[in-house]
């Protein structure tokens, strides 16, 4: 996988404001607001700064959290885990491999029935959801 790297200006020039605040700021859309926060439609889910496949839809559950939940990544290299103890809290930050772009977070052990035991939270914003073909 070759790597996207631009400039600040770049990104800034790619991207909408609000898209910028989150991939590139490490930012968070307000909770149930998100684009596909309840879709059930099926495809793969790309980064939305470079376009790499990130989820799958079948892989997409209701979390009931206010964003997309996923239960594993379509790829295990396809994201990269950063260890995030900002707002005072220890969690782990999800990014694309491909641009460093922020993804959301991902929590463990929370007693959800995936076969992961894993929450891959996902700011919609982040994504593009490209259809099946039926």
């Amino acid at each position: 996988m070759d790597k996207v790297i631009r400039t600040d200006a770049e990104w800034r020039g790619r991207l909408t404001p609000e898209e910028y605040a989150v991939l590139r700021q490490a930012g968070t859309e307000a909770p149930f607001t998100g684009e596909y926060t309840g879709t059930k439609t099926e495809g793969v889910y790309r980064c939305r700064a470079c376009g790499a496949e990130l989820f799958r839809s079948d892989a997409k559950f209701e979390s009931h959290c206010g964003w997309p939940s996923f239960y594993q990544p379509s790829e295990t290299d396809a994201v990269v885990l950063i260890e995030d103890r900002s707002l005072g809290m220890a969690r782990t930050e999800v990014r694309c491999a491909r641009c460093d772009s922020h993804l959301g977070h991902v929590f463990t052990g929370e007693g959800y029935d995936v076969p992961t035991d894993q929450r891959w939270c996902i700011n919609s914003i982040s994504l593009t959801l490209e259809p099946a073909d039926k």
